[in-house]
């Protein structure tokens, strides 16, 4: 896969789970995700248990409130769609501080709420205490198609690099003086993105033929080979296990 590629989301730490193999950690958060989207919407106390062993393992992963709480905003707009829910959602109604609101409406945004968020909180999670280029290796490991890993890898890698591209372009209609103020200068605008896509396409077939040049025949090399132990999987799994005896409580109260 090549050198590591830290992100914005990764926070640096040493800690038991950062340490842990990536597939574990991305079957243990799927796993999670699985469990809290079949809880019963009604068992309200199981999804605070749920925050509580979110907190639990932001702890050992040294990963502070304020850092996941900041990354949570990603989900402001389900948020807004599930304030809009009980407004026009049909059934029965319910006055709440003097608006007519539907049950079915409420019930509807309190699932997608509160899911909503339990799923983000993992992934960020996930994403805090796992680089990019060890996902890419724990969904090789989990036998993603190794077509997807490879699209998934390029797009990643050559993000950073149409971004700087765009960057420089920028800078280079400020130092001549444009500024966007308006509809009139929307041409040089759309100008500016069709040179952008002509140099990435053009750096992708150079980026293509310099990896057919060094031998790739359409696979990309396996450089490390990613194994867990029993001890691993059983710390890794320790989340959606708990989480699945919450669930069944739930269903079963």
């Amino acid at each position: 896969m090549g050198a590591g590629h830290a992100h914005r989301l990764y926070r640096h730490a040493h800690s038991r789970v950062h340490v842990l193999p990536p597939h574990t950690k991305l079957a243990a958060a799927l796993a999670f995700v699985v469990v809290v989207v079949s809880t019963p919407r009604t068992a309200m106390w199981a999804f605070a248990l749920y925050a509580v062993l979110l907190a639990v393992v932001a702890r050992h992963a040294r990963v502070p409130a304020g850092f996941l709480l900041g990354r949570l905003l990603i989900e402001v707009p389900f948020v807004a769609f599930a304030v809009l829910m009980p407004f026009v959602a049909e059934g029965g109604r319910t006055d709440v501080l003097g608006l007519s609101l539907s049950v079915n409406g409420l019930w509807g945004a309190w699932n997608v709420l509160v899911k909503g968020t339990l799923g983000v909180a993992a992934s960020v999670l996930l994403a805090a205490t796992t680089e990019l280029r060890e996902l890419l290796l724990g969904l090789e490991r989990l036998k993603l198609p190794p077509l997807l890993v490879q699209i998934a890898s390029f797009m990643i890698r050559y993000g950073d690099v149409v971004t700087d591209e765009m960057r420089r372009m920028r800078i280079a209609r400020r130092s001549r003086g444009f500024e966007a103020r308006g509809v009139r200068h929307w041409g040089v605008l759309a100008k500016s993105a069709g040179a952008l896509f002509i140099r990435s396409y053009e750096r992708g077939e150079r980026v293509h033929l310099a990896m057919v040049s060094r031998g790739y025949t359409g696979a990309m090399p396996v450089v490390d080979e990613v194994t867990a132990s029993r001890a691993e999987w059983s710390y890794a799994l320790a989340l959606p296990l708990s989480a699945l005896v919450v669930c069944l409580l739930g269903w079963a109260l």
